[in-house]
């Protein structure tokens, strides 16, 4: 029998939750799934440590620039982001190697139900970034009322141009931030 290839690494799979301290917690950036090619995925949605940067980060990146008028990053590992309150997870935590959304009946979509639905009722203020239609599922479960979204495309090459391009979620949270008297996010890496 052929053992199959899941990403991320075991020890990987809860890095959002190891490095977003929840007292900290100002944001909550929801992607799909974990990259699913080798080396890419290490438990942080859209971040990666490989030297090769995945075409979604590279637009993100591409929005990051525009938006703020930064340096473009030289690299893809997004802990600094998670490290200053930006809790970055994927609606399913684990992907078989080179089999996007391969993992998405086998439970961590309640997981991830239970995190955002458990962040809307006990915090107040969060500004939830929501990318593309996986992101969108989860909008049921944010009170809308105590919390701030941001809603746009997924920022794939298939579909960045719909309405992520031009969506300013980077400088809009930290306007947010700035409003509740919160420190912003250094989005610079």
């Amino acid at each position: 029998m052929k053992k199959k290839i899941i990403f991320p690494k075991i020890e990987d799979v809860f890095s959002a939750f190891k490095l977003c301290n929840y007292h900290k917690l100002k944001i909550v950036i929801i992607g799909q799934d974990p990259y699913h090619n080798i080396n890419q995925a290490h438990g942080l949605a859209f971040s990666t440590k490989s030297k090769k940067l995945p075409p979604t980060l590279v637009n993100i990146y591409k929005e990051l620039v525009n938006d703020l008028k930064i340096e473009f990053p030289r690299h893809g590992n997004l802990e600094n982001w998670a490290k200053q309150g930006v809790l970055l997870i994927n609606s399913i935590l684990t992907v078989e190697y080179n089999k996007p959304n391969s993992h998405q009946h086998i439970g961590w979509q309640k997981f991830t139900d239970n995190v955002i639905s458990y962040i809307s009722k006990n915090k107040k203020g969060i500004i939830f970034i929501i990318w593309g239609n996986h992101a969108k599922n989860k909008l049921k479960l944010i009170d809308e009322s105590k919390h701030h979204t941001l809603i746009a495309s997924h920022p794939s090459p298939l579909s960045a141009y719909r309405s992520f391009f031009g969506c300013r979620h980077f400088s809009k949270s930290n306007t947010i931030l700035i409003s509740q008297r919160k420190k912003t996010i250094n989005w610079q890496l």
